[in-house]
């Protein structure tokens, strides 16, 4: 008897949506709490509290609603066939065009062509909703509906442009890959990941923002002098106009070898008006490159995605796999899938223990800063963002653990006051 894939996947999720919405129960009790942590008390001020709490709170309701309504569908696509009637019917479209069904790139284009036009049909409402009523609500969206549409044409027609090539790609080397194939996958996308993180920078991004010099100035000075003391090799240091799409902020780095570049948002210098501070976060983020946590996670997602192929290379002719799904056919594309369906358990707890490790790096990064002299201007840096934000002050400690690549405000503030009192 042939092991029933589909029905093990489809529990399995449903098991993961079960534990996953006792988290979100957990967290949104602990978002609705009166009061502010002990360690914020004083330090953020009641009217941000407040603020913060309606925010979060409004997103955690609406998260209830998305995160069932994916469920639903996710499960009913699969144990009503969906994708196989929509793998045929994607067939029968190109025949009708004129175009070899039989020819498995164009059906997989094909296939895909339908899977992102439904794609955008059942996110957009979700995501007007998220960015036109509760970014707008709370006073952070300052995109306009045309803007948002403009955006969302570009990156359709930038997947239109360079999906098709890798895909093409990826279906040519499992056909022609052998037993090395899943070295040779891995191989590909290694240069793919190096390709991207080359040009998106440079062609995509400024698609979608302005990227301006620094003006010269006192943190212009600051940066450059703390850069070149920890011989970090910058070459280019942008503003992007982050604030004509929304209030939040953020600042990072990229480049490899001797180009490196930082990013800073608009906002972030406008939200924190001390020169220090937003001097402290880039110390920050520089304690990740001296720390070499950048390249630790780079090494990690590789060797995770070799083992990923690897595990594919087993199963991709399995025929009891596919007929499980509903598919009487062995698509390659349909055989990623469905591989990336049943790994679904391994990759919670992967992606957990990644968590971990990204938590700890900023632990480390916050105590480089520290260690640098930073510690008033990063905590203050920290409280300010946290509070210009509007993240979430009280966190569940389970929710957090499972979910938070990067510790609470309150954990990072205790242990930059730790280490200023072990110094002391």
């Amino acid at each position: 008897m042939a092991f029933p894939y589909m029905e093990a996947v489809v529990g399995f999720m449903i098991l993961m949506y079960i534990f996953e919405t006792y988290l979100d129960v957990r967290q949104h009790a602990a978002l609705k709490l009166p009061t502010l942590p002990k360690t914020l008390e004083g330090v953020i001020s009641q009217e941000k509290f407040e603020k913060s709490r309606a925010y979060s709170i409004d997103k955690s309701n609406f998260h209830f609603i998305s995160q069932f309504v994916t469920i639903v569908m996710d499960s009913a696509i699969l144990l009503y066939g969906v994708l196989p009637w929509f793998w045929k019917k994607s067939g029968n479209i190109l025949e009708s065009t004129g175009l070899d069904a039989e020819n498995e790139i164009y059906h997989t284009l094909a296939f895909l062509a339908g899977v992102m036009i439904w794609s955008q049909i059942t996110d957009l409402p979700f995501s007007l909703y998220s960015t036109f009523v509760i970014e707008e609500r709370h006073g952070f969206n300052k995109q306009t509906i045309w803007l948002f549409f403009r955006d969302m044409i570009k990156g359709l027609i930038l997947a239109i442009v360079i999906g098709p090539p890798i895909v093409s790609a990826i279906i040519l080397i499992v056909q022609k890959g052998g037993p090395y194939l899943a070295i040779y996958l891995w191989g590909f996308m290694f240069v793919l990941s190096i390709v991207m993180m080359t040009i998106y920078p440079v062609l995509i991004a400024p698609l979608f923002n302005k990227f301006t010099p620094l003006p010269d100035g006192e943190l212009r000075t600051k940066i450059e002098t703390l850069a070149s003391s920890l011989n970090f090799p910058l070459k280019k240091l942008f503003v992007v106009d982050g604030s004509t799409r929304s209030s939040h902020s953020n600042a990072y780095m990229y480049g490899f070898f001797k180009n490196k570049r930082i990013v800073l948002y608009d906002t972030l210098i406008q939200q924190c008006k001390n020169v220090e501070e937003v001097v402290a976060v880039i110390a920050h983020e520089l304690g990740h490159w001296k720390l070499n946590h950048t390249m630790y996670s780079f090494i990690a997602v590789q060797v995770l995605t070799l083992f990923q192929f690897g595990g594919y290379t087993l199963v991709k002719n399995s025929k009891d796999l596919f007929m499980s799904f509903g598919f009487d056919t062995q698509p390659v594309l349909i055989g990623l899938i469905l591989f990336q369906h049943t790994i679904i358990p391994i990759q919670h707890l992967v992606s957990f223990g990644l968590n971990l490790v990204s938590r700890a790096f900023e632990f480390q990064a916050d105590a480089f800063a520290k260690n640098l002299g930073y510690s008033k201007p990063l905590r203050d840096g920290l409280v300010k963002l946290q509070e210009e934000n509007l993240s979430e002050m009280n966190t569940d400690p389970w929710y957090s653990a499972y979910h938070y690549s990067h510790p609470p405000l309150v954990e990072r503030l205790v242990a930059i006051d730790g280490a200023d009192k072990k110094a002391d």
